[in-house]
């Protein structure tokens, strides 16, 4: 929705598009950080009456937190930017020129961390790739956000069906967009949900049903959800003669586990069983062509379906060569004639026909009527015409108008490559749960800014701890399936960077360090949502088109080179397009939001 507000910064009438963020986005930065949507001068929020009078309204450095935006910011820039090229950068094909002046393997082990593992997402000394720890910050932060979030609205006295009416339609949202990003290159609705808006909006409702509560009762809520999906895998492993290759994965890729580890094993884990079940009903099953006749086929009886019209029943008979219709039983037949032949049986368990019809041909659809005395019996070529307008061969019936209209892909399901599964949005709901503990607690206006870091800093550790001794003792850290082990360890890294983002740029005076993020975090959907469609157009369109003899005359005549720096400078250009862009509509006062 497009609203109008005036605003009191330098009398700027601030714009602001309502329909995109998941709480992590500009409507995160405004509603969510406090304020700081608009930069350093934006107007402070006016308090109004209702339940947030209860308890201690936030000050303003509360509802100005730099380190909320930027962390975000920061996430979406290594998104968009595609890691600014690193990973392809380190797959220059050895012979290139440009590794006599670089070291490939110092490339390619920074390039570890841009890209996701096979399976497995702990390695030695603890450590992690940062690419694996991308989406589970972006969901951290949109929990972070919803304490900030919850309070602007119950401040502008949205009472607690219309919150709960904007955060479930804030699910739907995002989760259409999550396929509609999954359908793009598609022939119809491509409805699969492992793209991280459909991990956040499946999950969102169900984490902000426990927003505010006790915080005994979301480490409660989030010990139930871990612990249960856990027994959920570990009572329904594989098959003992379960063929992994068939559902491509491999030992030799650390893909397929063994023992008490085995349900966690790839494409053969409850969760991927449960897709097996429940995706390919979102598909309509495409009707079978019929199949090309062999001259056996074509001289053999075919079956021919009669419609009754009283019942509108389906009757199935084997089509006869034309027959002549007998005498009656007490009718003599003249001598020298030959018998005539028998009526053509009708097959077993045919429907009893109403009263004043009889049974004798395909055409038999009319009263009987004893033949008229001395008339001649019709000739086959008039009985074969008869049987050809009587009987009606329906079309196979088509699928209800509800899945023409939403559920018409017909292409065949396809095993996830990635072993990515619909459900991860159950324990991916404690990733956001612990950013609404981290969020409620920068919120809370209790206790200082020091403490508050120490008790980010000692969440964080607890998390690790937890997360190592789950992955050596109940479950795997695996994230491509989200296990419960990953969603602690992985909330450990994610809560120690939010830790040094709050210490940089809300304890530090370095917040004028944290702008170009800034610019970035504060419309994070909208940057999403660039990068994974228009992409590919800017680079070829814009930046190569518009852009090329300015870095060729700036960076060399190498820098678009593929063997050289192409793969380093086309994505980091691109980005430069994206964030020009983000800058203007942050100068303009307008974010994209949900």
């Amino acid at each position: 929705m497009l609203q109008n507000s005036a605003g009191k910064s330098g009398g700027a009438v601030s714009r602001r598009i309502e329909g995109l963020s998941s709480g992590s986005s500009g409507a995160a930065s405004a509603e969510g950080s406090g304020g700081v949507a608009g930069g350093e001068g934006a107007p402070p929020l006016r308090q109004r009456p209702g339940r947030l009078q209860d308890r201690p309204a936030p000050t303003t450095a509360s509802e100005r937190l730099v380190s909320l935006d930027a962390f975000r910011g920061f996430i979406m820039t290594m998104l968009a930017a595609g890691g600014f090229g690193l990973l392809a950068f380190s797959k220059i094909s050895e012979s290139s020129p440009v590794w006599q002046q670089h070291d490939r393997g110092f490339w390619q082990q920074l390039a570890f961390h841009f890209d996701h593992p096979a399976w497995g997402s702990i390695f030695s000394n603890w450590l992690v790739s940062f690419w694996d720890l991308i989406q589970p910050a972006f969901m951290f932060m949109v929990g972070v956000s919803m304490p900030f979030s919850y309070a602007r609205r119950e401040a502008r006295g949205h009472g607690w069906l219309r919150r709960a009416g904007h955060a479930l339609g804030r699910s739907v949202i995002l989760t259409l967009m999550g396929v509609f990003l999954y359908s793009m290159g598609k022939e119809r609705t491509n409805w699969i949900f492992p793209n991280v808006l459909c991990q956040i909006g499946l999950g969102y409702f169900f984490a902000w049903l426990l927003l505010n509560r006790r915080v005994a009762v979301q480490f409660a809520a989030l010990v139930v959800i871990l612990t249960g999906y856990w027994g959920w895998f570990r009572m329904n492993p594989p098959p003992a003669d379960y063929d992994f290759a068939a559902v491509q994965a491999t030992k030799e890729n650390g893909e397929v586990f063994e023992g008490t580890m085995a349900p966690w094993s790839k494409n053969g884990n409850a969760a991927f069983f449960f897709d097996q079940w429940f995706l390919p009903k979102l598909r309509t099953e495409p009707r079978p062509e019929p199949a090309a006749e062999s001259p056996v086929q074509a001289a053999m009886p075919q079956p021919v379906r009669i419609r009754f019209a009283p019942w509108r029943m389906v009757v199935l008979r084997m089509a006869q060569e034309p027959a002549v219709p007998s005498a009656a039983a007490d009718e003599p037949v003249n001598a020298g004639e030959q018998p005539r032949p028998a009526p053509a049986p009708v097959l077993e368990d045919t429907p009893p026909l109403p009263a004043g019809y009889q049974s004798g041909g395909p055409g038999d659809t009319a009263p009987a009527t004893a033949p008229a005395t001395g008339s001649e019996p019709p000739a086959p070529a008039e009985v074969s015409e008869q049987n050809e307008a009587a009987t009606v061969v329906p079309q196979p019936a088509g699928p209800p108008w509800y899945r023409q209209w939403f559920f018409s892909n017909t292409a065949a399901y396809e095993v996830n490559r990635g072993g990515y599964t619909t459900l991860n949005f159950v324990p991916s709901i404690g990733t956001t749960l612990l950013g609404i503990i981290c969020g409620q607690l920068l919120f809370s206006t209790q206790r200082g800014a020091v403490e508050k870091l120490g008790l980010l800093v000692a969440l964080a550790a607890g998390c690790f701890v937890l997360g190592v001794a789950a992955h050596l003792t109940v479950c795997p850290i695996v994230k491509r399936i989200w296990t419960p082990s990953w969603v602690l360890f992985s909330g450990g890294y994610v809560i120690a960077m939010l830790a040094v983002f709050y210490f940089l740029f809300d304890i530090l005076p370095l917040r004028i360090l944290a702008f170009p993020l800034v610019v970035v975090g504060t419309n994070s959907i909208l940057i999403y949502m660039l990068g994974q469609t228009v992409t590919g157009w800017v680079r070829e369109q814009v930046v190569r088109v518009h852009f090329s003899g300015f870095i060729e005359h700036v960076f060399g005549p190498k820098a678009l080179d593929p063997l050289w720096y192409g793969p380093l400078t086309l994505p980091t250009a691109t980005f430069a397009v994206y964030w020009l862009f983000l800058l203007w509509l942050y100068r303009q006062k307008i974010f994209l939001r949900i």
